[in-house]
């Protein structure tokens, strides 16, 4: 078994971009299978090694961190994770996002395939036939990448005794902020295309201003031969729909006084955002619409809080979004 008691720790694990992978390669996990040790990940094991509790009734202060030159490596690793951790609460974009693509790189071109309804028909191949092609190529313009984030300012001074269970919070509030910025940075895409000229298709409402029934089925029927298994709205459409007496179905209603998760009768689930503008519904298949690309995961500036202990530090992500196929989303324009 590694002996994760003697491991110096510093600066340069961060370099290559994850620090708990750095830590893996030096002490895997692998080699605790059956100890009392089992069920750690590398940084897991080093805050056990100081004797930290980051969560709790019992978690320490944040001077905890600082008693010595190696603790206080640790720092930037637990704000990162507790800002992934907010990030991950907030975060709808897994009901969004048909495919994430992590990159190494600022630049990214994405491909596609637009086949025609006669691509789409698999019509029988007679024997000694050519076989019909689908063609996928890489898109003409590159996948805009946007760098997400927060300014945490603080003196070390002024938080060295706070719990690091009270910090924490505010770290989740920070990751909270960029996963709704990063939503809407993907509903601008999904309406608007991502560059490449392929903006979703609009739904005209049958009767302008007012949101019926009808056009929610007319969305459904235009987005064929995709699946509309998401609906995607601000929150004065998403009352509107709601409210229409389909929407009050007994078999929905059971799952929204349940759950809470707001089910409509044609199967698609409703997701509420600010993001989306007034008089538009979004429609899509989950499965088939978006991509997300990431540029490695949150980042903290290390040097500011190891050295400097906080004052101020940036903690962002890199993120964009590029559409798979461009019908399997469309908007309902009321």
């Amino acid at each position: 078994m590694a002996n994760f008691d003697n491991i110096r720790l510093e600066k340069g694990l961060y370099c290559g971009g994850s620090f708990t992978s750095a830590l893996e390669s030096i002490d895997p996990s692998e080699n605790y299978k059956g100890s009392a040790l089992e069920g750690l990940d590398a940084y897991q094991r080093q805050l056990k090694r100081f004797d930290i509790r980051v969560s709790g009734t019992g978690s320490d202060v944040v001077e905890k961190f600082f008693k010595t030159s190696d603790s206080a490596t640790l720092f930037p690793e637990y704000v990162a994770r507790a800002v992934r951790q907010g990030m991950e609460e907030a975060n709808v974009l897994p009901k969004l996002v048909a495919s994430v693509t992590n990159i190494d790189s600022l630049d990214y071109r994405s491909i596609t395939s637009i086949p025609t309804d006669d691509d789409k028909a698999l019509k029988e191949v007679a024997e000694g036939s050519t076989i019909p092609q689908t063609v996928v190529k890489t898109r003409e313009n590159l996948v805009k990448l946007k760098k997400r984030g927060r300014m945490l300012v603080a003196s070390y001074e002024a938080i060295r005794f706070q719990r690091l269970d009270l910090f924490t919070v505010t770290l989740r509030q920070i990751g909270a902020y960029i996963a709704k910025a990063q939503l809407a940075d993907a509903i601008d895409v999904i309406v608007n295309g991502d560059g490449n000229g392929n903006a979703a298709a609009a739904t005209k409402a049958l009767t302008s201003g007012t949101l019926g029934y009808a056009d929610i089925v007319n969305l459904w029927k235009d987005l064929d031969p995709y699946e509309m298994n998401v609906l995607i709205a601000n929150n004065a459409d998403a009352v509107n729909m709601l409210n229409l007496p389909e929407f009050k179905d007994s078999a929905a209603g059971l799952s929204f006084h349940a759950t809470g998760k707001m089910i409509t009768p044609i199967g698609a689930e409703l997701i509420r955002s600010s993001a989306v503008e007034s008089g538009k519904i979004i429609g899509l298949d989950k499965n088939c619409a978006l991509e997300m690309v990431k540029a490695g995961e949150v980042m903290t500036e290390y040097d500011k809080l190891i050295d400097r202990q906080l004052e101020r530090a940036a903690i962002t992500s890199i993120a964009g979004f590029a559409k798979i196929f461009t019908d399997a989303s469309r908007v309902l324009e009321v």
